[in-house]
């Protein structure tokens, strides 16, 4: 990874570039496009400081970037800012999850729930196509511990949901169950599969085998297109595992959903959808005619300025400051182990990701509610309560928690 660090001055150079090449609302004779920029009466597009700030200023722009702008023949108007982008979705593809050069798709998302179900859709549409299957002939596989958006997406697809277990302990799927789960779906006249991996799931953190699933299905060669759910982890993981075996390296691999608005700190409304070549095509909405290229992507419309969030964080560090961010990052979360370690405290904590998700017996409720903690279910009893730790928290709110925390289990102790 060797995207360069810019400085303010070269990002704002960069950024005012693109929004020049953008088609502009007011010096243009627009007369056919249902947009413009904000409302001046509201945004002023002439405050001093915008000539400072160009995320601002692409805000008030507001640049559309409905489409996928990997392909080529799409829409114009807003070249500059949809370059920025593409951009963004190279050094995704390329530089963080070792795609070949220009071998992959991709656009900035909703979120990793929108990028979550454009990957099923394309693999349903996929399998429908080329294998002239019906819907009910497609299975979705994923673990208990994956993100609500792939059940969603399971709902919304008419697909066929597989829910594996995970080893309590582990978080590790359960291989003999999912084993047993694909032979009662083949019975069933499951034929093609769906398959999702969890670079970091959302309430453990954990990361999904795939080396191990990938060779089960393989020997049972299943029909089957992988796409990697690394909505949390993809901003973290690759960095801080050097064995990573989630790249586009990975011939099992199809796809990835990546979130810019976790640990990047982008606007929320910044997933990023990465697939291979040729793959995207499945769900060309041939019926949006009057979008140049028409469109590949759930959302539609969606906005320029999120793109250049991300363009601008991710070079603002440039591929070293970002993995010393990472460490940092990485070296808070191992304190605060090694103090649950000290206490006797049982967690769970993969140890290239920062969350750590602890056991409720060892958390109260008054405890988790003072310091916001999540829990794995708010319609029963909270089983773990999940810490993320991100770059906001300092080393005085980790002494206060431990120090709260501490207390309470001395307390305990003495009530027995």
């Amino acid at each position: 990874m060797h995207w360069p660090k810019l400085s303010s001055d070269q990002i704002k150079k960069r950024v005012f570039e693109a929004l020049n090449k953008n088609i502009n609302y007011g010096k243009s004779p627009i007369l056919g496009i249902p947009a413009t920029y904000l409302d001046e009466e509201v945004f002023y597009d002439d405050a001093p400081f915008l000539e400072n700030a160009p995320f601002l200023s692409t805000l008030i722009a507001n640049p559309n970037h409905i489409g996928c702008h990997t392909l080529n023949n799409t829409e114009k108007l807003f070249q500059g800012t949809q370059e920025l982008e593409n951009e963004v979705i190279r050094i995704c593809a390329e530089e963080i999850f070792g795609g070949e050069e220009n071998a992959q798709d991709g656009y900035v998302s909703s979120g990793g729930t929108e990028a979550n179900i454009e990957a099923l859709w394309i693999y349903r549409n996929y399998f429908m196509t080329e294998y002239q299957c019906a819907a009910k002939e497609i299975g979705l596989i994923y673990s208990e511990d994956s993100h609500y958006s792939l059940s969603k997406g399971a709902n919304l697809l008419n697909i066929h949901p597989l829910v594996i277990a995970v080893d309590k302990e582990s978080r590790e799927i359960d291989l003999s169950q999912l084993n047993e789960r694909i032979d009662e779906a083949q019975k069933n006249g499951i034929r093609y599969f769906i398959v999702n991996m969890n670079m970091s799931t959302t309430m453990f953190g954990s990361v999904d085998d795939i080396n191990r699933v990938t060779e089960l299905l393989n020997k049972k060669k299943l029909i089957y297109k992988l796409h990697v759910d690394a909505a949390f982890g993809g901003f973290i993981y690759p960095f801080s595992n050097p064995g990573n075996p989630y790249t586009f390296r990975n011939p099992n691999i199809s796809s990835f959903t990546i979130d810019g608005h976790k640990l990047l700190q982008t606007p929320y409304g910044t997933g990023i959808f990465l697939i291979r070549k040729d793959l995207i095509k499945y769900v060309r909405t041939k019926e949006a005619q009057y979008v140049p290229g028409t469109d590949h992507t759930l959302c539609g419309s969606r906005s320029g300025a999120n793109a250049v969030s991300i363009w601008m964080i991710l070079h603002t560090y440039g591929a070293e400051g970002w993995n010393t961010k990472i460490k940092k990052l990485l070296g808070s979360t191992s304190d605060m182990c090694s103090r649950l370690d000290d206490a006797g405290v049982r967690y769970f904590r993969n140890p290239f990701i920062n969350i750590i998700a602890i056991h409720s017996g060892y958390i109260s409720q008054a405890l988790a509610g003072k310091y916001f903690l999540v829990a794995d279910s708010y319609e029963e009893q909270p089983k773990w309560w999940k810490i993320v730790m991100m770059p906001h928290i300092t080393k005085e709110t980790n002494n206060a928690f431990m120090n709260d925390l501490e207390r309470e289990l001395r307390l305990k102790k003495q009530m027995i």
